[in-house]
């Protein structure tokens, strides 16, 4: 094991990568990636709230995608045969203790954090802390994952920054935003359910929304870093990069009208 990383270091790194008081920023990390943080997730949320400050806002994924219906693949363990218990006992979705899904020990960490607040959305939440908070959580619709007046919709409109760390594009939320905006052979909604509550009871809800892609994205993000500004730095193990989300995802339309064939 390599020396530990203390608070002191990421904010160093934070400030060195340009994240700065005031900004607007979509976060994903992996905190295993950066090696042993002295604190651990605690140690980085309590990082980037020193960097962004009282007039900063910072957002991170809060997705419980379990949360759909075991046709969708997310329940790969359990045989055909018993989906149907998943459908019928599958506990509604609570923003206030519905766990996270592999969004990492950060993530996790963050939704529970004071002053937190998070999305309704039952399987694609985000989480938000800081001055745009409750505008960015507020309204997630159950079609409107990552579409127009989503959260990441939202993030684009106040000219946001995306921050990665010690993860690739294969992670990076907003270019679903991409996603609906550009025109490309194949696109199609699809159906999903979800445990939800609606009028005081439990309820299998099914909804129609933009059917999620995204096995495109490292291709896209390596297109991205070749003709554009990402600010690299590192933090232990893991590359930090930062980059403005509205030039990311116009980036990303026009990439994605261009040669995504399905």
């Amino acid at each position: 094991m390599g020396k530990p990383i203390t608070k002191e270091e990421i904010v160093n790194a934070l400030y060195s990568v340009g994240l700065a008081k005031g900004h607007t920023v979509m976060v994903h990390t992996a905190l295993s990636k950066i090696g042993y943080v002295c604190g651990g997730a605690q140690a980085v949320i309590e990082a980037l709230i020193e960097v962004v400050g009282e007039d900063g806002t910072i957002m991170m994924p809060a997705q419980s995608w379990k949360n759909l219906d075991p046709e969708d693949g997310v329940h790969w363990t359990v045989p055909e045969e018993y989906w149907q218990i998943i459908r019928d006992n599958w506990p509604a979705y609570d923003k206030r203790i519905t766990p996270t899904n592999t969004m990492g020990a950060v993530a996790e960490a963050f939704r529970q954090w004071p002053g937190t607040l998070r999305s309704e959305h039952p399987a694609r939440s985000v989480a938000a802390w800081g001055k745009h908070a409750e505008y960015l959580v507020n309204d997630h619709d159950l079609s409107n994952i990552f579409g127009e007046g989503s959260p990441i919709g939202k993030l684009y409109e106040l000219d946001g920054e995306v921050l990665l760390i010690g993860v690739g594009y294969d992670k990076n939320t907003s270019l679903h935003l991409a996603d609906v905006r550009a025109d490309y052979p194949g696109k199609h909604n699809s159906i999903e359910h979800s445990a939800i509550m609606e009028s005081g009871k439990r309820v299998w809800k099914e909804y129609e929304t933009l059917f999620v892609d995204g096995e495109d994205f490292d291709r896209i993000g390596e297109a991205f870093e070749q003709s554009n500004a990402v600010n690299k730095a590192m933090i232990g193990n893991a590359e930090l990069r930062l980059m403005n989300q509205k030039i990311l995802v116009d980036f990303a339309v026009d990439w994605i009208q261009k040669y995504r064939r399905g």
